[in-house]
């Protein structure tokens, strides 16, 4: 048993007292699942540096802060509408929105869109849908999850559920919008499940922001399914300010020739742990797994991704790319797990990583676990400064050091925005990455993707290629 932290003692305590708050609205499947859950978080408690898996991320620097985690919706005085706003142009998205943690019912607890997708709140989803509910709840995620799964299945409260039913190809993208907005230090819990049928497709962004500079602490456990031939591409962008913590874990379970592509997007915040867990179950299944980091000051971000070939014939790619600046930290732990029996497997990782300044550090731990023999897979990782004979190009063009400095951080990033399929979101995408190489893009007080200033174009004419 670990040291018990003041937060989970507040938290052990809440759950004792406000038990039957939280199950008002359960379905039984439900209650016994937040049960068995508070039962494992008290005996493990939250994870710490001791552990394997996180001893290269001081998540005991957290506990810092002293947060409060309120059972009751967490309302804003903001104009709703505003907040939730996103003007990328020629981007139409239909937009889900989390205010503190809970559906903003601006059209009712679930919609049914014109294509027959069925996007709305995860706690209206049990009773509307209960059957495909207890079918997939808590299905996904790990059998022995850690502390922050354990709580945030017995103390969530609410999140997004999204259905896209078989056959059914979504027409627009669906954007997950989560914001940030109290005076108070607050620990959020938020749960996702999205579901995707035979067939189906949809392509799915998630946004974490912060509206102010108050600290928090945001723990997200999103679930997903991809059933024979289904097609998912998820975008996630990050930008929280610098005060706040984000524990984000993410499972999925592919089956036969279902295709994933996840793009992790990561431009501020003071500590980001993302748990990554890929299940290939069934034959044909494929996974791309992408991710891009810029961090500075002394924000720290830390990528633990999984991926199980657990059948035959599968196959997957893991890119990670991070350019880390001033005192900031990072850690990269790839996965690739291949079963006994799973013959004919490809599977490549990859992490790159750019040190700006001594101060700067990252900890990558590629690792390969192969129980069978007919595989191709493959490992890497690089940690290094910028190229001098790359630099020595772009001087000997007449083009200033501060600018071949930014062009060759912009071209090494470039390997990962290119793999977005989207191109109004990849030009957004595109144009973030420059400000934020630039120094430029900070915590917006809106969704990242809805500037209230006028655009500023950047413009590199310059053969990237040679970089």
């Amino acid at each position: 048993m670990q040291q018990q932290l003041p937060l989970d003692s507040m938290l052990k305590e809440q759950y004792d007292t406000h038990r039957e708050e939280l199950i008002a609205r359960d379905i039984p499947t439900v209650t016994n699942l937040r049960d068995k859950a508070f039962a494992a978080f008290q005996k493990s408690g939250f994870p710490d540096s001791s552990q394997e898996k996180w001893r290269n991320t001081s998540i005991e620097d957290l506990w810092e802060d002293t947060f409060e985690h309120q059972i009751g919706i967490m309302k804003s005085d903001r104009n709703v509408e505003e907040l939730f706003r996103c003007e990328v142009h020629n981007f139409d998205t239909e937009i889900v929105s989390l205010l503190n943690g809970w559906h903003v019912k601006n059209d009712g607890d679930m919609r049914t869109l014109p294509d027959g997708v069925i996007m709305g709140s995860i706690q209206a989803a049990m009773k509307v849908y209960p059957a495909l509910f207890e079918k997939h709840f808590c299905q996904i995620c790990d059998e022995n999850p850690n502390g922050f799964v354990s709580i945030n299945t017995a103390m969530m409260q609410d999140g997004v559920f999204i259905y896209v039913p078989d056959g059914v190809v979504a027409e627009k993208t669906i954007q997950i919008i989560k914001m940030i907005d109290r005076k108070e230090q607050v620990f959020v819990q938020t749960r996702n499940l999205i579901v995707l049928g035979k067939n189906s497709q949809l392509s799915l962004m998630h946004c974490d922001d912060s509206i102010n500079q108050q600290s928090s602490l945001v723990n997200t456990v999103t679930e997903i399914f991809l059933d024979e031939n289904a097609s998912l591409e998820l975008y996630k962008l990050q930008n929280l300010n610098d005060q706040s913590g984000l524990v984000n874990s993410t499972f999925v379970r592919q089956m036969a020739s279902s295709n994933l592509k996840t793009n992790t997007l990561t431009f501020n915040c003071g500590l980001i742990r993302n748990n990554i867990t890929v299940n290939l179950d069934g034959a044909g299944a494929h996974a791309d797994v992408l991710g891009l980091y810029l961090m500075d000051k002394q924000q720290h971000i830390d990528n633990q991704i999984q991926i199980n070939h657990n059948v035959a014939h599968c196959t997957s790619n893991e890119l990670f790319k991070g350019i880390l600046d001033d005192e900031a930290s990072a850690v990269f732990n790839g996965y690739i797990y291949v079963a006994r029996d799973a013959q004919k497997t490809n599977a490549y990782q990859n992490n790159n990583n750019i040190l700006l300044k001594p101060t700067a550090t990252i900890n990558t731990m590629p690792f390969l676990e192969i129980y069978a023999d007919d595989v191709k897979c493959s490992h890497g990782a690089t940690i290094g400064q910028l190229d001098q004979e790359a630099m020595f190009y772009l001087r000997s063009r007449g083009i200033a050091a501060d600018n071949a400095r930014l062009l060759l951080m912009y071209a090494f990033a470039a390997d990962i925005i290119n793999h977005i399929s989207i191109e109004p979101l990849r030009q957004r995408i595109d144009d973030m990455v420059k400000k934020r190489l630039r120094g430029e893009l900070s915590v917006c007080d809106k969704c990242i993707l809805h500037c209230g200033a006028p655009e500023k174009q950047y413009h590199f004419d310059i053969d990237l290629s040679k970089l």
